[in-house]
């Protein structure tokens, strides 16, 4: 890794704290004093789990006993985000209906309770109970408050989970680390013996332990690296399964969550099928990946970039021959050269352009490494002129003028630059600014302007600082507000360099309104600084930060990949076919300054199929943006393997606009091992009790035929926010086709649909209702799924707030996050660019689980 600054180490502890490990717990219910009747609010889900109130993240401790799934799950008792992790707990008869219970573990002085499992103890082995009444031992990873120090821990109950008692002797594994979390224990028959799957996270391996009695433990083995690396691994799960049924067929699953590094980009749950001896897990193999051969267009072999221009200074005068001065070693280029922007540190900014050239392949393959820093839209690379306007604040002479002052942080007149201890602050203008770094994070406080009319279409301003939305219980933002409500806005991106950001707010021309600038955020990037807020009839443009390879055609980048903060170069593709015939130019971009600011590519080839990456060569249990922690239930009735996972991601779980709860578990899924095209694949399909909450006779639409265009389903009675849909396709000549729902008022709506160009189910969630409070929240999620005899079926559960769908026999399936208005409720068949013949389309409501 390159060198990074305190800050973005700071925020890299505090993300790899908020994985798998860290979490959550639950309270006996409350009435909420709100009046809103409970589990009725916006978004809330009707037939997912989600807690009465407070943060909810991982699934822990999932075990059946004597008629009863338990749900532990990582909780903060005491407020909407991250914080004070404990266990929560909810059981259920059928994995639809869940009562909740009170807290089963909570946090204290010394320790905050992450991740883990749980176990009957049937033979009484930790002497914890007796073999009439054997206890439930809770195994979870211990997270030291002082040391930061992760060890793993046992608490037991012998009231059916009811109440627990920690054990005196913790932690029972203890490695000094403070990366090693997670504990799966199974009971493993052939050594009669304890079996512990734990992730050593930041090393990307599993390692295996045995015990006896689950106090005394032996270390057996490790797995790893291999699969996906781009983030740290967590929540592991160990299983068998039978291959298609056959109980003489036995194949063992490995799951290894991983944050960042995603399929779909930041949190994902990834899979490797192979065998257990008892001792060591053993991958299969799946052999050594050949990217498609095509024409290479640049290998950067030679002493210069020859007809490749430049600007900035970040590239050097031509290509680097592996690591520069400061940096990492490099890996995973081809030959003995590679484009590498490091030559002036992370500091450094500036482009490599190729000559423009006729697109006449389908793809642009490429290797690309370093920074995870996505090109966003509309900005540009070089910064304009401020924007013209009503000043209502420039944070010059040495004043706030009326603006009003709150709390410690801001200090009694503007700052002139950083503050001690605070790196160095860029992009403001003139000689002052609002800066809440007064004497570090710790303090809090705000800035609030005079009452102001809007007048102008938008309200610009430069801000940078720390991402901690106003919908956190802890903020550093900038906030509008409209009859004392927050209607509008923004937060920092957790670095020190301000950059233009803007609200519209034409909707609210001639309203009376207020700035707020508020620091309530003591943690790692606790602060936030802002500059010259100006009321404008002119959009401000941010200068880009991105560290990308792009595709420009007739100036706009129409595709982007970027590195996923590791030295190591992999492959990336972009897809060419709309472009075919027009004129473009490959362009690397390295515009920020931050931690992991640079990037590297190599070996740009034109080539009639894609390559992929390592991450896209992995196997993943959902495709989706929202499926993480997914572990399995233990000693689940008749054999079954039931999995559930957390329907959240890191990259904006905490931003999600839900109150007074955040967070919601997936349903539960029944998982197999089949043959698909020749391979052993690990399938989900929604739990069979899920039909219980279906309620009257399904509206159905059969036999039609939809040629390019979309259309009420079921001539406009297949309406609802709780739905679940099962469809059937036969393919003839559209590109695309399949459901669109929540749809409504605005263009609202979620797109499931079926690619025939690429063989691929995919959602687009990016006019889905409310994805502004995250720039990685709106997108277009894919899974590989070939037609069956010219033939697609798609199964869809929509809930106030998701959907979940699950394509073919289970083998392909995103998971995804909704936030569409209530009013938003139209379901709707397409197709595009062709026909496709709807063979028949079956939508039922679904009750309230909660009922």
């Amino acid at each position: 890794m390159t060198s990074v600054s305190r800050h973005a180490r700071t925020r890299m502890i505090a993300a790899t704290a908020t994985v798998c490990a860290l979490s959550a717990a639950l309270l006996a219910p409350q009435a909420i004093a709100s009046g809103t009747r409970p589990y009725s609010e916006t978004y809330r889900p009707q037939f997912h789990y989600t807690p009465q109130k407070n943060w909810m993240n991982d699934p822990n401790g999932l075990v059946y006993y004597k008629g009863e799934y338990h749900l532990f799950y990582q909780y903060n008792p005491n407020g909407n985000s991250w914080g004070d992790m404990s266990w929560g707990h909810a059981v259920s008869a059928d994995l639809v209906h869940w009562k909740d219970l009170p807290l089963a573990l909570s946090h204290d002085d010394k320790e905050m309770v992450f991740s883990g499992s749980a176990v009957i103890d049937w033979n009484n082995t930790t002497g914890f109970g007796t073999k009439k009444n054997p206890p439930m031992v809770a195994i979870y990873t211990s997270a030291d408050k002082s040391t930061g120090r992760q060890s793993q821990s046992l608490a037991y109950s012998n009231d059916r989970g009811r109440t627990f008692t920690k054990y005196d002797g913790n932690p029972v594994i203890d490695i000094g680390s403070k990366e090693f979390r997670d504990p799966k224990v199974q009971w493993y028959a052939p050594t009669r013996s304890w079996l512990m799957t734990v992730s050593l996270s930041t090393e990307h391996k599993v390692r295996f332990y045995s015990s006896k009695n689950l106090k005394d433990w032996d270390q057996l083995s490790e797995f790893g690296p291999a699969g996906a690396t781009g983030g740290v691994w967590e929540c592991p799960d160990l299983f068998p399964l039978a291959v298609d049924g056959n109980k003489k067929n036995i194949k063992w699953v490995l799951v290894v969550n991983i944050n960042p590094g995603g399929i779909a980009g930041g949190s994902g749950a990834q899979y490797f099928i192979g065998d257990f001896d008892g001792t060591k897990f053993t991958a299969d193999d799946k052999g050594s990946y050949t990217p498609p051969a095509g024409t290479v267009m640049q290998d950067f072999e030679q002493p210069d970039f020859g007809a490749w221009t430049t600007t900035g200074t970040a590239f050097g005068q031509g290509p680097a021959a592996g690591a520069l001065t400061g940096q990492g070693p490099v890996s995973g280029f081809e030959g003995k050269g590679l484009a590498n922007s490091f030559h002036a540190g992370d500091g450094g900014t500036g482009t490599l352009s190729s000559p423009a050239f006729t697109v006449d392949s389908p793809y642009l393959n490429f290797k690309v490494a370093g920074g995870r820093h996505p090109h966003q839209p509309g900005t540009v690379q070089e910064r304009g002129p401020a924007p013209e306007g009503t000043t209502l604040a420039d944070f010059e002479g040495g004043t706030y003028g009326d603006w009003t002052v709150t709390g410690d942080a801001f200090a009694a007149a503007p700052a002139t630059g950083s503050h001690a201890g605070q790196q160095e602050v860029s992009g403001f203008l003139g000689s002052g600014l609002a800066n809440s770094f007064l004497n570090g994070d710790s303090t809090t406080g705000s800035l609030a302007s005079p009452e102001f009319t809007i007048d102008k279409d938008y309200v610009d301003f430069l801000i940078g600082g720390g991402s901690h939305p106003a919908s956190q219980a802890d903020p550093t933002a900038v906030e509008l507000l409209v009859d004392g409500k927050v209607v509008r806005s923004a937060t920092g991106h957790d670095g020190e360099a301000l950059n233009w950001d803007s609200w519209d707010v034409r909707e609210l021309r001639g309203k009376k309104a207020q700035i707020r600038i508020v620091d309530g955020n003591t943690g790692g990037w606790g602060h936030i600084n802002v500059d010259h807020i100006v009321l404008s009839d002119t959009r401000a443009q941010p200068l880009s930060r991105e560290t990308a390879v792009n595709l420009v055609v007739d100036g706009k980048v129409v595709g982007s990949a970027t590195g996923s903060d590791s030295e190591t170069l992999d492959w990336a593709s972009i897809d060419m076919r709309p472009y075919a015939g027009k004129e473009a130019r490959i362009q690397i971009v390295d515009m920020n300054t931050g931690g992991w600011g640079q990037i590297m590519a190599d070996r740009f080839t034109a080539a009639a199929t894609p390559a992929k990456s390592a991450v896209q060569r992995a196997d993943w249990a959902d495709f989706g943006k929202d499926y993480y922690a997914a572990v399995s239930w233990e000693n689940a009735p008749g054999g079954k393997r039931h999995m559930i996972g957390w329907m959240n991601n890191w990259e904006y779980g905490g931003s999600i606009p839900t109150s007074p709860w955040r967070s919601a578990q997936s349903i539960p899924r029944q998982m197999a091992l089949r043959t698909v095209d020749g391979r052993i694949k690990l399938t989900s399909e929604p739990v069979s009790g899920l039909a219980s909450l279906r309620e009257g006779r399904p509206v159905a639409s059969a036999g039609a035929t939809v040629t390019s265009t979309s259309r009420p389903l079921g001539r406009g009675a297949a309406q609802g926010k709780a739905l679940d849909i099962e469809a059937a396709f036969s393919l003839e000549d559209a590109d695309r086709f399949g459901i669109k729902v929540r749809t409504g008022a605005g263009g609202e709506e979620t797109v499931i649909g079926y690619d025939t160009t690429t063989q691929e189910l995919y959602v687009d969630r990016t006019r889905s209702g409310a994805v502004d409070f995250s720039d990685t929240f709106p997108g277009v999620q894919r899974a590989p799924l070939r037609a069956e005899n010219g033939k697609v079926k798609i199964r869809i559960l929509v809930d106030w707030s998701s959907v979940e769908v699950f394509g073919g026999n289970g083998e392909a399936v995103i998971t995804d996050q909704i936030f569409p208005a209530p009013a938003s409720q139209g379901v709707e068949v397409f197709a595009e660019n062709g026909s496709v013949k709807l063979d028949e389309a079956r939508v039922w409501h679904l009750g309230s689980s909660r009922r």
